[in-house]
């Protein structure tokens, strides 16, 4: 695979690959890869001719500069995973932060009420940020196919907009959440965790899964309340909130509706370590 670090040489490399009329998948990260990135990866790697992965931490979707400067950096280590699934056609893109913001970048996006809930609430300003930095790798990569996780769900759904309101002929590809096998949903940030919060961090998955089998016998907002009183009761973890959102609008629900599909959001504080999942209902 190539390494390209600068946008100028990625730029002629993919107008070459144009040319050939070959197919673009793009998987955009922040480093720290584990296996639910990498399914990304290998999913790209199957539907398209070439792969682009980017490894940029972006300071701009950080509330705090001090949590940007203890997120997890192991750029060795990921390259030498991309390597066991790349070929030489593919290519990694590792900018540094002035290659990306060369100047501040002052758009304001507007997404209505999508990036006012949840992690917009807590995370003021988080997804403008995001789609500062997806908008631009976008702009830059121009790919057929982008690869995003379902564990970030908000963000999917507000990506799925960005691209709607750029008017981009990119399909946005959803991908599956991968869980370790005690039913954590991978993510860099579970490397954060010391041995007691990582040992208690699977209740949370385990809760939603049973909140999901008592659908029929709670009120949405029974089950709200059963949800965050259950992983409250470990000493480890804290609820910032639960909430059960229509799938497409990302508003509240206070009742079951049989025939729209329904998310039930979490975002929990284990120490200083912030983890999210979801689960359909």
């Amino acid at each position: 695979m190539k390494i390209f670090y600068k946008k100028q040489p990625l730029i002629e490399e993919l107008k070459n690959i144009r040319a050939n009329s070959l197919s673009i998948g793009f998987v955009p990260t922040m480093g720290a890869l584990h296996k639910g990135h990498l399914s990304l990866v290998k999913r790209s790697f199957t539907e398209n001719d070439v792969t682009v992965v980017s490894i940029f931490v972006n300071p701009a979707q950080f509330n705090e500069r001090k949590d940007f400067e203890k997120y997890p950096r192991i750029i060795e280590n990921d390259i030498a995973l991309l390597q066991n699934i790349l070929t030489e056609k593919d290519i990694v893109f590792n900018p540094d932060e002035y290659e990306m913001y060369p100047e501040p970048d002052t758009r304001i996006f507007d997404f209505g009420t999508l990036d006012k809930v949840m992690e917009g609430k807590y995370r003021k300003g988080h997804f403008n940020g995001v789609a500062q930095i997806v908008s631009k790798f976008f702009n830059l990569i121009r790919p057929d196919k982008a690869y995003f996780g379902e564990k970030d769900f908000q963000q999917l759904t507000i990506i799925k907009k960005l691209v709607e309101q750029m008017d981009l002929p990119i399909k946005i590809v959803e991908c599956p959440i991968v869980r370790e096998t005690d039913g954590l949903a991978m993510s860099s940030r579970n490397l954060l965790l010391n041995p007691s919060q990582r040992k208690s961090a699977p209740l949370i998955f385990r809760t939603l899964s049973e909140a999901k089998n008592k659908k029929h016998s709670m009120l949405a907002g029974e089950l709200i309340k059963w949800v965050t009183d259950r992983i409250n009761s470990d000493n480890e973890l804290k609820v910032e909130y639960f909430s059960i959102v229509d799938s497409q609008t990302l508003i509240d629900t206070t009742e079951w509706e049989e025939n729209r599909k329904q998310i039930g959001c979490i975002a929990v504080w284990a120490g200083e370590v912030r983890l999210i999942d979801n689960i359909s209902f």
